[in-house]
């Protein structure tokens, strides 16, 4: 506990320190519209599994007769063959930005059933879909399976790590394209990574003053860019811009509290009005210090333990002023002074942001 608001003390100490302006590339700070990656998903079948697949899974088994129907192999009907040594799966993947047909990209296979393990299987060609229900990438390979699972006659198990996940690098071909309309749109949008109108108004006035009339701000997330066209004109101005370096706005006043690991995170924009903060404890202390009681010489008596008990109950409080606009520093000096638990912390904070002495957003995860 200590050591942990002696870490608090030395970060306020750190933020309360004056720090010189701090200008952030603009690529830092967001990103073109349309260019972004693009999640895939699809399912299939990882075969050449040593006894660890599923078994007898229905869908499994469906999926097996299309495999092997697409070869010429019908199986019996009615037949639920045992299929320890193959899996049903799901194949994830992102597709990048500009992707084209023929590059590779890599993907993640994951169980959907009771098989235990993915090492040393290898999975059957798959279609990979995108949000649209298009085909985008065909999936193929042998797994990389990092987790490792070992059983005994007995029933015991030994697993380490997640051997029912495997990855294959570039294990996906790409066979179509996205269209993100990047070299013919009329106006190309930017967003910010996170909505504020100060930081927008000045990477729009940083954009201006390079290439005047280029930027307009549509609200407090997005900047509406009106660049050359064709493709290699629009993209040499794109990279000019990413690299322009723009002074964001300070962060909002914001305590951030883990109550799971009861941690606490406070940013230096955080600021106190005129409060007081009393914290009292009160410690019970019970010791027992039992006697022998020995009976008197040539008496009948037996030897007893008697019991003999001390009970203490001390209380302490402390008091605290806080005057207006004390900063991190302080609050953190004053909080380790009373004493405070990390969960005594956490209700400190919020009876303040309840009495109106917090300027601050507090956020529980």
């Amino acid at each position: 506990m200590h050591r942990l608001l002696s870490c608090l003390i030395l970060l306020a100490t750190l933020l309360a320190l004056p720090a010189p302006a701090s200008a952030e590339r603009i690529r830092d700070l967001g990103a073109f519209q349309g260019v972004r990656s693009n999640q895939l998903t699809g399912y299939g079948i990882v075969v050449g599994l040593s006894g660890t697949g599923d078994d007898n899974l229905e869908y499994l088994t469906q999926a097996m007769r299309g495999v092997s129907g697409r070869f010429g192999l019908q199986l019996p009907p009615g037949v639920s063959p045992g299929l320890k040594n193959a899996a049903a799966v799901m194949i994830t993947a992102d597709l990048p930005a500009f992707a084209k047909p023929g590059q590779r990209i890599d993907i993640t296979v994951s169980t959907i059933g009771k098989a235990k393990s993915l090492r040393g299987g290898a999975l059957v060609m798959a279609p990979l879909y995108g949000a649209d229900g298009q085909i985008y990438a065909m999936a193929q390979g042998s797994l990389a399976v990092g987790g490792l699972g070992v059983s005994g006659a007995d029933g015991s198990q030994v697993t380490v790590n997640v051997p029912t996940v495997g990855r294959i690098s570039g294990g996906a071909s790409v066979e179509r394209a996205v269209t993100t309309g990047f070299n013919d749109s009329e106006v190309l949008r930017w967003n910010l990574f996170d909505a504020d109108f100060l930081t927008g108004t000045r990477v729009r006035d940083a954009i201006n003053a390079v290439y005047p009339g280029t930027a307009s701000l549509e609200d407090g997330v997005t900047l509406a860019l009106f660049l050359p066209y064709g493709a290699d004109a629009r993209a040499s101005r794109m990279a000019e811009i990413e690299m322009l370096t723009v002074e964001p706005a300070q962060s909002r006043a914001k305590v951030i509290v883990n109550s799971r690991t009861a941690t606490v995170v406070i940013n230096s924009a955080v600021r106190l009005s005129p409060a007081a903060i009393s914290h009292g404890k009160l410690v019970v202390r019970v010791d027992e210090d039992p006697r022998v009681v020995q009976p008197e010489p040539f008496s009948r008596g037996t030897t007893e333990t008697e019991q003999s008990s001390d009970i203490q109950i001390e209380e302490g409080a402390h008091f605290v002023n806080f005057q207006p606009g004390a900063s991190l520093a302080e609050l953190v000096d004053a909080l380790n002074m009373l004493g405070v638990t990390p969960s005594d912390l956490v209700a400190i904070l919020e009876a303040l942001k309840l009495a109106g002495a917090l300027n601050a957003e507090i956020e529980v995860i």
